[in-house]
């Protein structure tokens, strides 16, 4: 059983170690444990595996309905959780973060079932914290996890990412071709999440004419939430500008994209890592822990990546950009120490361990 999601930072890994334990152990069955109206509900079923869902929410930073109801759904969760385990029988629970793994994993725990835990963020959140005292393994992406979890369980395995994102250089033409750019020009791809981000939106709202300006090809993922607003606003879409609420062929994205802006998320950075992309990165203060300025800024530390903050973008966030993008040096250098900083063929890694758990 895998369970986590909420975000595509969640999900894709899942799927990815879904995929490699598949491939290891021909007779693996995987049912996945999502929770209700999530997106994992769809994306799991079109990746051809089965889930099933928890009612349960996380809490709201004010008093809401669904903040008083959040003891219930855990009970509720818990006691759903209870009869999966006892009638499904895994014979190992991976839990990748997202709501619905802590009501599983702690009653795997209790069950005596092996579990592990996928630690995508270089900070941990409660609920990892606390499911690790009872979990078996714990795999993580960053070094100098023992801060947060016991060292003798702890495996750096790095974060799992979509196959194919690296594109082999004689298909860069057909990438080109697919977005219908120039090879000459500068390319810049902007990705604000499988949720799409307001701020990175409005920021690229406010100076699209600058990057037009300059000459710059750009790539533009919304969101799907963001799309029809963001297309009104903007009006007229200038000819070098490719705005979609989301990019399914990821791989031509990253091709063709000499500087990427981008959300922090663990699935976000562990894709630059892997395509060694130079990116500006604005973290979301949205999240728990603030992780993501976490995240973002153990890259800047290793001169793997710029930061701007959510709160600046709007005034420097496309200048960022245009600087990068003009300093080839600068481009190298982030390029080089990024993917310096990738973990190669991690769900397999990840895999290899659950499939120990299980021996």
């Amino acid at each position: 059983m895998i369970s986590g999601g909420g975000t595509g930072g969640h999900i894709y890994p899942a799927i990815s170690i879904a995929q490699a334990l598949q491939a290891m152990l021909k007779e693996t069955e995987i049912l996945f444990v999502g929770a209700k109206g999530k997106m994992e509900m769809q994306k799991v079923p079109e990746s051809g595996f089965k889930i099933v869902g928890l009612w349960i929410s996380g809490l709201q930073r004010k008093l809401t309905i669904g903040n008083l109801l959040f003891p219930v759904k855990v009970i509720f969760s818990v006691i759903r959780s209870y009869f999966l385990i006892k009638r499904y029988r895994p014979d190992a629970v991976v839990g990748v973060g997202g709501y619905a793994s802590g009501p599983l994993l702690f009653v795997a725990n209790k069950a005596g079932v092996p579990t592990l835990i996928q630690e995508q963020n270089s900070y941990a959140g409660l609920t990892n914290k606390w499911l690790s005292k009872n979990a078996n393994k714990i795999c993580v992406a960053y070094p100098e996890m023992d801060r947060y979890f016991p060292a003798g369980k702890i495996v750096v395995t790095g974060n799992p990412v979509r196959d194919g994102l690296v594109l082999a250089q004689n298909a860069k033409t057909e990438a080109y071709q697919f977005f219908g750019f120039s090879q000459e020009k500068k390319t810049l791809l902007i990705l604000g999440g499988s949720l799409g981000a307001r701020t990175i939106n409005e920021s690229v709202l406010k100076d699209v004419s600058k990057l037009m300006e300059a000459g710059v090809q750009v790539i533009w993922q919304t969101g799907a939430f963001y799309f029809d607003e963001m297309k009104q606003r903007l009006g007229e879409i200038p000819k070098d500008l490719r705005m979609m609420p989301f990019l399914k062929e990821m791989q031509f994205g990253y091709g063709v994209a000499d500087v990427v802006i981008s959300r922090a998320g663990a699935l976000s950075i562990a894709e630059l890592m892997e395509t060694g992309k130079p990116s500006v990165l604005v973290p979301s203060p949205n999240v728990a822990e603030d992780h993501q300025t976490k995240n973002a800024m153990a890259l800047v530390k290793r001169e793997a990546a710029w930061i701007v903050t959510d709160r600046n973008s709007k005034d420097q966030l496309i200048l960022k950009a245009l600087e990068l993008l003009s300093d080839t040096g600068a481009q190298q250098v982030l390029s080089e120490n990024i993917k310096g900083m990738a973990f190669k063929e991690a769900s397999k890694s990840i895999a290899k361990e659950v499939i120990a758990l299980i021996k």
